[in-house]
């Protein structure tokens, strides 16, 4: 068999996973202890009760239910166009057959053209700062908790073994333009690149990010003590799934335009787009509270 043909093959087994082993990487991704955002970050929760915007709401349960509902809507339309043109650019590094380094190269080329849009279409600091934070961390999770060491190389056939070296490959050096200060790393980026080389599909990708999202508002209200655990269990069980459900049904077939750009695309229509000013506006005074627990 030829290289060319080898490496095709390799990655036709490899980017696509069977449905056990899927949902099991799915549940290491929903670890609460990875670097999803709840220790950190609040997107502009902690803001928005202290400025007093919770107070309006019959409860509080209903205000954090409110809050989770339109930050997810405007988190969705903003950050899956770009989850899902990295995680495509990823994907067709995995499926080249041409040499690795034009590969990795037109990969990388795309991986930083989209983290240099999506730095721009953020619209305050805060959410860069998080957002960027959070990006590397992926990024290092993968290179130190999901890449195969050596000493367990036994478990993995030849083909594995070369599939995860390339993509170890190709998430250091995205990582270590991030370390140089050439790119910002934006978590939106990461994780379509990451979920791309841990052979997750698409869907479930976009689907886990958005619960990622959600879930790091609820565990930011626990820590602000607007919520108790089991409240905030009864919330993720009642409400959150069907907000999760509707944004990813709106948003999973919108693009940047930056990996495929057909002549039908329509930037207002199919591209990435912020839809609640108010929670930018709210997000960028987080530095200027007299007191809060969160970095951003």
């Amino acid at each position: 068999m030829c290289s060319s043909e080898a490496h095709s093959q390799i990655a036709s087994s490899n980017m696509q996973t069977d449905e056990d082993t899927e949902t099991y990487i799915l549940l290491l991704l929903a670890d609460s202890n990875l670097p999803t955002g709840s220790f950190v970050a609040s997107s502009g929760l902690e803001s928005y009760v202290k400025h007093g915007f919770a107070s309006s709401a019959p409860s509080m349960d209903v205000a954090v239910v409110n809050f989770v509902r339109d930050s997810l809507a405007s988190y969705a339309r903003s950050s899956l166009p770009f989850v899902s043109d990295a995680y495509e650019a990823t994907r067709k590094y995995a499926e080249r057959t041409d040499s690795d380094m034009e590969g990795e190269k037109d990969a990388l080329d795309t991986l930083s053209e989209l983290d240099e849009l999506y730095q721009v279409m953020v619209l305050n600091h805060v959410a860069r700062r998080a957002s960027m934070a959070q990006g590397v961390a992926m990024l290092t999770l993968y290179s130190k908790g999901f890449s195969q060491p050596p000493s367990l190389a036994a478990f993995a056939t030849a083909g594995v073994q070369e599939f995860a070296g390339r993509m170890r490959k190709l998430m250091d050096r995205f990582k270590l333009k991030i370390r140089r200060e050439e790119l910002n790393g934006h978590l939106p980026i990461c994780w379509g690149a990451l979920t791309a080389a841990l052979g997750i599909s698409l869907e479930r990708s976009q689907y886990l990010h958005l619960f990622l999202h959600a879930r790091s508002l609820i565990s930011a209200s626990v820590r602000l003590n607007d919520l108790g655990p089991y409240g905030a269990q009864q919330i993720l069980l009642h409400a959150v799934r069907p907000l999760v459900v509707t944004e990813v049904e709106k948003c999973r077939s919108l693009r940047t335009g930056h990996v495929e750009n057909p002549e039908s695309f329509d930037e207002g229509v199919d591209g990435p787009a912020n839809t609640w000013p108010l929670g930018e506006i709210l997000a960028s005074r987080h530095d200027l509270q007299h007191s809060r627990i969160f970095n951003s």
